[in-house]
């Protein structure tokens, strides 16, 4: 009996063991090496497995790849696009694109925990989208679909007990996905009251990193779509063989007028047909952003997460601050004065803590075809980020120097009016 038991239970042990091998061997044993073309079509992937990852992230940014961080933009693929205009004309920089619809501030925190090594002294563009600082900030379900326990482990074993390791540990306690592993809620809970993790969490995190590291090897790169490596290289066939502002403006005017030419907005055809026409036509959506607020949200506190993790890692940051589209927003009654309110609180929050490099295009959602639909930069816009962005990242820039304050972790900051913005200067 005993042997008929070896004979059916051995092959199913022995793949065990040699999983359990393979898994936690040390160094590269099994993984095979990350292609240039894996590469390039995760760059532009805007992939969740990648976003999570870290294996193909890495192996990217030892080239010459730059981390671009933000959300929904990214799927914008103009011939103007970072992405596009960085492969036609051979730049000696290419566009990491970390986010998607649903990324926000608390995310690309985490996103972060396993890039430490590409952004210490390093370079990124960050866009900020107005519309991530709505009154209850992030959307749980967003978040959780983008959540990796990888990043979250790689930072507990970093956590150094700061008011920024508390407050990600308190946001994350109030989060799907963070509370489904037990040990991993637990040091979350000492972590955010202030406490040392103790030598069994430190051991059982350590045991994961290993295990979810390996599965990220393995299976990050399984099914990269490679759709938006296509669209990238179309777009780039209707650039002009040589790099010139003027010829990329007149093509950026040109495109847009034939692509925006069945609606009023400046919006593309075919997203004003599949979600605005109808709608419109009804006039259900006028002035249905009246009360909208972009002042006051707990997202502000997520943001300073970000520049609390740049400034430690000492990364030299372009953040980018787009419009909204200013035809649509006089349509749903959004208010050009709380836009400007909230440009004048973020732009405090950021240069006040010494993060000088802003790209600020906020006031221009009225120029013809800067957007693509109601939110998102389309032809010159994206022509306009780029004459900040190619400087930034082609030319010497000084070292920054970073003065942060944990008060913007505060629900008094997260609610401050901008009327107030004065009187809390002196204050803090």
């Amino acid at each position: 009996m005993g042997k008929r038991l070896l004979q059916a239970l051995g092959p199913v042990l022995l793949a065990g063991i040699l999983v359990l091998i393979v898994l936690f061997s040390p160094g590269n044993f099994g993984l095979k090496h990350v292609g240039v073309g894996t590469e390039k079509r995760a760059a532009v992937s805007l992939s969740a497995n990648v976003l999570k990852g870290e294996h193909i992230k890495q192996a990217a940014f030892r080239e010459n790849y730059v981390p671009f961080m933000g959300s929904s933009e990214w799927s914008r693929f103009e011939p103007t696009h970072p992405a596009v205009l960085a492969q036609k004309y051979r730049r000696s920089y290419r566009p990491f694109l970390l986010g998607a619809r649903g990324t926000q501030s608390l995310t690309q925190f985490l996103v972060m925990q396993n890039l430490q090594g590409t952004l210490k002294n390093g370079r990124a563009v960050f866009v900020i989208s107005p519309q991530w600082f709505v009154k209850d900030g992030m959307r749980p379900d967003a978040f959780a679909f983008y959540y990796s326990q990888l990043q979250t482990v790689e930072w507990l074993l970093k956590d150094r007990h700061s008011a920024m390791d508390r407050y990600a540990a308190q946001r994350l306690l109030h989060l799907p996905g963070a509370k489904s592993d037990q040990l991993l809620k637990a040091a979350l809970h000492r972590t955010a009251t202030g406490h040392a993790l103790t030598a069994h969490q430190l051991f059982y995190l350590k045991l994961k990193r290993q295990l979810l590291t390996r599965e990220d090897q393995f299976f990050s790169s399984v099914n990269l779509p490679s759709l938006n490596s296509a669209h990238v290289a179309q777009q780039a066939a209707l650039l002009p063989r040589h790099e010139s502002y003027q010829a990329l403006d007149r093509l950026s005017v040109r495109l847009g007028r034939e692509q925006t030419n069945n609606n009023r907005f400046g919006i593309r055809n075919q997203f004003y047909n599949q979600g605005l026409k109808k709608p419109v036509q009804q006039g259900k959506l006028r002035g249905f952003q009246r009360t909208l607020d972009y002042t006051r949200s707990p997202e502000f506190a997520d943001f300073q997460l970000v520049l609390d993790q740049f400034a430690r890692l000492h990364t030299n940051v372009l953040f980018v601050i787009p419009p909204v589209n200013a035809k649509w927003a006089r349509y749903t009654g959004l208010s050009t004065t709380m836009l400007r309110q909230f440009d004048r609180k973020l732009r405090y929050q950021l240069q006040s803590q010494g993060f000088t490099h802003v790209c600020d295009l906020s006031r221009q959602g009225n120029v013809p075809y800067f957007m693509a639909d109601t939110i998102h930069l389309g032809w010159r816009g994206w022509l306009a980020m780029d004459q900040r962005v190619k400087p930034f990242l082609t030319q010497p820039q000084a070292r920054p120097h970073y003065q942060l304050n944990d008060q913007f972790y505060t629900k008094t900051w997260q609610q401050l009016s901008p009327n107030r913005l004065t009187q809390y200067a002196t204050q803090h």
